[in-house]
């Protein structure tokens, strides 16, 4: 009875003795429990009203409001006596449990703190039955919310946790973490044991317990094991709920009032009768899932219906256990806070882990994005290198197709066919093979930013095996363009070689007409000596001529020869001709040896020779012959190529022309012995029998034959000129070509040059240098109709067969790849500005650090090639900072290598050959010994910026999968947007592991792929 005892000297201090706060504990409970009332002010006001205590007994309070109670109608023995009842027969739930928050200067302790505000709650309240059935219900189905997860559940809370089992699991199911092993005895002692180690764990997660023991837990004492209980839920269910660092329960309330703010008839301002009509259950359930709750279907006057439509929905579909009764809510007035906490707790819970995954889905959704994007661009540099190879395969057959033609006319048909190829086919696919390594260093570039693996195109498709096929198919251009002027020039040796051929044939066999016939007669049989003699001398005169045809016979089988040599198509023809012509050639001779030998053995008996006839025969042969000769030389075809060759023709004809008048003078006298042989016989009266018996010559024959190579000789003279005339047109189309390919050439190597130094240059932001690069394709694209004037020139040369040119160094073959290469040169530059300003945009990279790393880069750049060897790119590095061992003595600023080496390393910046060689395997993975701009633009942004990484990628599926090490197809369809969804289906391997169920999925394996962690 302690405590009841007023203070002996009014008025007391400010700390209240142990009693009296017993007292107003004990009294406040009575008060509670029979007028509804729980504040100390209102007892306080109330009996020092009535006069039944000295206003000193209490301890004041700064507001003192009135009590509004029923007045007591006892006197203050009855009073004390009803104190003394409720002190011997309760116990106060503040002397149960007690939280105290750990000291906040001792960060080493390992206790968490909890809010001194709860020490403020209502603990004894828990006395009333009708909050004591609410507790149980609710702790209960709490307790199994997290039991069923261990395959367990209990029935009543004060039986089932009496020997510490339950407990324990418990505590290791919402924990997460593992107790010591229990004891299995059924003794009293093995309970206490369990139980006390449940209460050890408490206590270690920071939470001190008053008077709260195991024996009265194994006991079964209600009150002390609710009281426990709640210590759990406050630990580990509510302690954790902070908003805008509030307490626990501040936090708790906050986010019910924000949750619940929109809605018509829901106040929450606490959590008793704020939660009675149902509202603010329903509120919440459709804040979060609209589509489960008809709200606006739901009446104020009917909270019975509307808590038990919020409890159902809730276990159906929010996998929220039933924790309370609608008939106890309402039936009571005014529902137990701790209940009402614990079941609200489970729905914070609930839709806090909805929205963690939806940021989970979120995230995956845009790494998804990320890498559907970057699959369909690798789909599409696959399509169009396949495309481009399949389009070079089936070219280069076409081009090496080395079948000869029989015309000229047939080959220049192919020639046009081959003009056609370069000027309508192959520029199409120039700039798809621009475009597609466009399109491959885009797709790198964007693979780096997101942290991707670099493509790998499928065997073959490398941008480098589309440039080998390319230079392939650009060589057996070459040569096939080169095979055609080469057949083309051989076709036309061959038919001017076959022409002369048949024409020298001709004449040769109109010559060896009748000659067999002639030296197979018998006519010096019944000659006289002088006929003999004439016969002979004739015959000699045939040797002669005989002999004179040897060069045109051994001409006609060089000829057939060198066709033969030169694969004409009509060898066979040539060669039958040719063989016929020798072997009547070897007749002839023979026939002519027999005779020869047939006439000097009758030549014995013949001794009249007509000397004249003899001399006549003998220098009109040779003289015949030489006409025959002249006349088939005036006849001769020709082919020349240049000016130089025609005038050298011209010069030859000349010359023959200067012999006509010493031809002549023979002629005249060869004709001159015929009229000596005429005035002979008539001076000396002889009657000549015939013509010659020497010779078949006649003089008009000799006349007849003069006169016809006197006419050709004009003809000659008319064809040369025409051929002269040809040339210097073709001469003048090679200048007016070598003028526009040397002004072709020059603009190509200028735009060469100025693209190199616009390159290097920095001049504007990069939006700005992209534009002006742009208007600089532009001015080079509008050069192209002098690029298509010079093709026309081209044409014409090639179709006036014009093989050389003296005026320029530049072929078109020349200026055609100069021309293409100025192009993808154009297009790379605009490609690696995009590029820069693709990372400085991914990247978060400054305009002025780009400006400072491009400073840099061409400061060491000393040749201009756009590239940096391994010392000067050491050199770059120094001067942003690092600092590169090396024997080398190297200037920066006005320091020397060693002194700014020491600044680096004093600032603690230093990076040794280890760390180079692996920065120098980063940016020349192909140990090409060069690093690019773009290269080290990629390393320093990689240096300097953050991405997403596989394993954030796994926690957000973690969070989809409820903490599983597995995901389902379901999971993923209700958390993604369906295409993503599945995509991931698609792509995920089933899942192995030990715990895995039906239709499990391997999340894990399938988050590293995307970064290329796997060989998934």
């Amino acid at each position: 009875m302690r405590g009841l005892s007023p203070p002996p000297v009014p008025p007391r201090s400010t700390e209240s003795t142990e009693g009296e706060l017993f007292f107003s504990q004990q009294q406040r409970g009575f008060l509670t429990a029979h007028t509804g009332h729980s504040s100390q002010e209102t007892a306080h006001s109330r009996l020092t009203k009535q006069g039944l205590f000295p206003r000193s007994w209490f301890p004041p309070h700064p507001t003192s409001p009135i009590w509004d109670v029923v007045a007591f109608s006892s006197t203050f023995l009855f009073f004390i006596f009803l104190s003394v009842f409720v002190w011997r027969t309760q116990v106060s739930f503040a002397d149960m449990v007690d939280y105290h928050a750990s000291n906040n200067q001792s960060s080493t302790s390992g206790v968490q703190t909890y809010m001194e505000q709860e020490n403020d709650w209502d603990r004894d309240l828990l006395l009333d039955p009708a909050w004591e059935k609410q507790q149980r219900k609710t702790f209960t189905a709490w307790c199994n919310s997290h039991l069923r997860k261990a395959g367990t559940q209990i029935e009543n809370i004060e039986e089932d946790f009496r020997d510490g089992l339950k407990l324990m699991l418990l505590l290791e199911v919402i924990s997460g973490e593992r107790l010591t092993k229990p004891e299995r005895g059924k003794m009293r002692v093995h309970k206490i044991n369990n139980v006390n180690k449940a209460l050890g764990f408490i206590a270690s997660k920071g939470v001190k317990l008053v008077s709260i023991g195991a024996e009265e837990i194994v006991d079964g004492n209600a009150k002390m094991t609710l009281g426990m209980i709640w210590t759990i839920i406050l630990r580990f269910a509510i302690q954790d709920i902070s908003v805008e660092e509030t307490s626990a329960k501040e936090g708790l309330l906050l986010w019910c009032q924000r949750k619940t703010a929109p809605y018509k008839n829901v106040n929450v301002q606490n959590f008793h009768i704020s939660w009675k009509d149902g509202l603010a259950f329903n509120a919440l359930i459709h804040r979060h899932r609209p589509d489960l709750i008809d709200y606006d279907s739901l009446r104020k006057d009917d909270p019975v219906t509307n808590l038990n439509n919020a409890f159902e929905v809730a276990e159906k579909h929010l996998d929220i256990p039933k924790m309370l009764d609608a008939d106890d809510i309402v039936g009571t007035l005014r529902p137990d806070e701790k209940a009402i906490m614990t079941y609200v707790s489970c729905f914070y819970h609930a839709f806090s882990g909805a929205q963690k995954a939806e940021t989970a889905a979120n995230r995956i959704c845009k790494v998804l994005a990320v890498n559907q994007e970057n699959e369909q661009m690798m789909e599409d540099y696959e399509k169009l290198a396949s495309d481009l190879l399949e389009w070079i395969n089936r070219t280069i057959p076409w081009l090496e197709n080395r079948t000869p033609e029989k015309t000229v006319k047939d080959l220049q048909a192919k020639q046009e066919d081959f003009r056609d190829y370069r000027c309508v086919h192959k520029p199409p696919k120039v700039q798809e093979k621009c475009q597609l390594e466009i399109s491959f260093n885009t797709l790198q570039t964007k693979l780096r930013l997101s942290n991707r693996p670099a493509f790998m195109p499928s065997e073959g498709r490398m941008v480098s095996d589309i440039n080998g096929a390319w230079h392939t198919l650009e060589g057996a251009e070459k040569g096939y363009e080169e095979w055609i002027l080469s057949e083309i020039r051989r076709l036309e040796r061959l038919e001017h070689l076959a022409e002369k051929f048949h024409q020298k044939a001709a004449i040769h066999e109109s010559w060896t007409d009748g000659k067999e016939a002639m030296l197979t007669q018998k006519d010096y049989e019944t000659s006289t000596l002088a006929e003999v003699k004439a016969l002979l001398k004739k015959h000699e005169a045939f040797e002669s001529d005989l002999a004179a045809h040897q060069d045109r016979v051994e001409q006609i089988a060089a000829i057939a020869q060198e066709l033969n040599q030169l694969d004409y198509y009509d060898a066979p023809s040539v060669n039958a001709r040719c063989q016929k012509i020798c072997e009547q050639w070897d007749i002839l001779g023979a026939l002519t040896q027999k005779r020869k030998e047939s006439l000097e053995r009758t030549e014995k008996q013949l001794e009249s020779i007509d000397e004249l006839y003899l001399e006549y025969a003998k220098r009109a042969a040779p003289f015949n012959n030489w006409m025959e000769g002249a006349m088939e030389d005036l006849q001769d075809m020709f082919i020349v190529h240049n000016i130089v060759e025609i005038q050298d023709l011209i010069t030859a004809h000349e010359q023959f022309k200067s012999t006509l008048s010493e031809a002549n003078m023979e002629r005249e006298a060869i004709q001159s012995i015929q009229a000596q042989v005429q005035k002979i016989a008539q001076s000396n009266g002889i009657k000549l029998s015939g013509a010659n018996p020497y010779t078949t010559i006649t003089p008009e024959s000799i006349d007849s034959k003069w006169e016809r190579a006197m006419a050709m000789v004009p003809q000659r003279d008319n064809a040369l000129q025409e051929e002269l005339n040809k040339q210097k047109s073709n001469d003048t189309l090679r200048a007016t070509f070598a003028t526009q390919a040397n002004a072709v050439g020059a603009y190509i190597k200028d735009k060469m040059e100025e693209i190199g130094r616009i390159s290097i240059e920095m001049n504007g932001t990069l939006e700005d240098q992209l534009t002006n690069l742009k208007d600089y394709q532009t001015t080079i694209m509008s050069f192209m109709p002098e690029i298509n004037k010079l093709e026309g020139y081209h044409q014409l040369i090639q179709e006036a067969l014009i093989f050389d040119n003296q005026y320029t160094k530049y072929t078109m073959e020349h200026l055609r790849v100069g021309w293409e290469q100025l192009l993808t040169t154009i297009a790379r530059t605009i490609n690696e500005v995009e590029n820069q300003i693709l990372t400085r945009d991914a990247k978060g990279i400054s305009q002025e650090q780009l400006y400072e790393y491009r400073a840099s880069f061409n400061h060491f750049d000393k040749d201009h090639t756009g590239s940096l060897m391994a010392e000067e790119f050491k050199a770059c590095l120094i001067s942003l900072g690092y600092d590169v061992e090396n024997n080398k003595q190297k200037r920066s600023g006005q320091m020397v290598s060693e002194d700014f080496r020491a600044l680096l390393i004093s600032t603690g910046t230093s990076l040794g050959d280890a760390e180079f060689a692996r920065i120098m395997g980063i940016v020349d993975p192909n140990a090409s010994g060069a690093v690019t701009f773009q290269a080290f633009i990629d390393f320093m942004s990689t240096e300097t910026t953050d991405t997403d990484t596989a394993d954030q990628v796994i926690a957000s599926f973690k969070i989809l999968a409820g903490d599983k090490n597995y995901i389902t197809a379901e999971e993923l369809r209700r958390e993604l947007p369906p295409d993503q969804a599945e995509y991931c289906i698609a792509r995920m391997a089933p899942y192995t592991g030990p715990d895995a169920a039906p239709g499990a999925l391997d999340y894990m394996s399938f988050s590293t792929a995307l970064y290329g962690e796997s060989d998934l």
